[in-house]
């Protein structure tokens, strides 16, 4: 019973990230309004993301912070690599396409995590992979608008892009969580991703667009709010909910995230879902589940 109890709590707290992070593209729009371009507004959020995390980390165990010199080039390669270069796409993808299909695109990472699994861990390539491969694919194809209809090949690839960055994680953060906990991974990651962003955000441009704002004070509200909603809040749950659910399982859940960003973008943003696309974000959705199934599910 205690170990059902604990899978339930495990479920909603993803269901709670999922949720939160499906609400990105109100955030990112609304700030996109005050002239910070896609990149301005990744470094807004990650850089308050970065002060929370380490401060959650300074009051879970001080002793964290304390990472090996040959690790540096990992948790550069996790801040930059992933949380950055995700981001930044995703965040250019949001601004490029309906909220529905850049969640989708950002929801290829799965396959992405498995190709990269074969390339670097020699994972097997099996009959389940190449089917969710195949419906992933077609999904994406479909997702795109074989019509051409608010969607460019820039924004295609921008949109996978993303789903690039965001396995990547997946791949890097699995190696680094086997010396480091969870707090000290998170902290690390942002605090890279924060410092590279300030590199490309051109931070002058962006600090002016702050100072000449006429509601500066609601506008600093407003980052910290993002920062809290999009980055710190689901962060700190999916993380917990790993604790408590397989991480197959969790990637199930977490599609939650693609379906609500495309209700908030339907209902917030009246963008309309076209049955192609509806179509090809199920069978994308479909891949998702396909690569989770156990081996031995599809065999018997």
């Amino acid at each position: 019973m205690e170990k059902e109890n604990k899978a339930v709590i495990g479920s909603m707290l993803i269901i709670i990230a999922g949720c939160f992070w499906g609400s990105m593209g109100i955030f990112v729009r609304r700030l996109g309004t005050y002239g910070f371009s896609s990149i301005q507004i990744v470094s807004i959020r990650v850089t308050l993301a970065a002060v929370f995390f380490a401060l959650v980390l300074f009051v879970k165990d001080r002793k964290g912070f304390k990472i090996s010199l040959k690790d540096i080039p990992l948790f550069l390669g996790l801040g930059l690599g992933s949380i950055l270069f995700f981001t930044v796409c995703y965040f250019t993808a949001i601004k490029m396409m309906p909220l529905s299909t850049a969640a989708i695109l950002l929801y290829t990472s799965p396959i992405w995590i498995m190709l990269m699994s074969i390339l670097f861990f020699h994972e097997n390539l099996d009959g389940r992979k190449l089917i969710a491969l195949f419906l992933a694919f077609v999904g994406c194809i479909l997702v795109s608008g074989i019509s051409g209809e608010r969607m460019s090949l820039t924004g295609l690839l921008v949109g996978l892009g993303s789903g690039l960055g965001y396995g990547l994680y997946s791949i890097l953060g699995k190696i680094a969580l086997r010396k480091y906990s969870p707090y000290t991974v998170t902290a690390y990651t942002f605090m890279f991703a924060a410092v590279g962003s300030w590199i490309i955000c051109r931070p002058a441009d962006m600090l002016n667009k702050f100072s000449s704002s006429e509601d500066i004070g609601f506008l600093m509200l407003f980052c910290f709010v993002t920062a809290l909603i999009t980055a710190v809040i689901p962060f700190l749950a999916y993380t917990l909910g790993l604790e408590r659910v397989e991480a197959s399982k969790a990637g199930i859940i977490a599609t939650i995230e693609p379906m609500v960003a495309t209700l908030i973008g339907m209902l917030v943003y009246s963008e309309p879902l076209t049955i192609m696309s509806g179509a090809g974000i199920l069978l994308i959705l479909s891949a998702v589940i396909v690569l989770n199934m156990k081996q031995k599910k599809m065999a018997g």
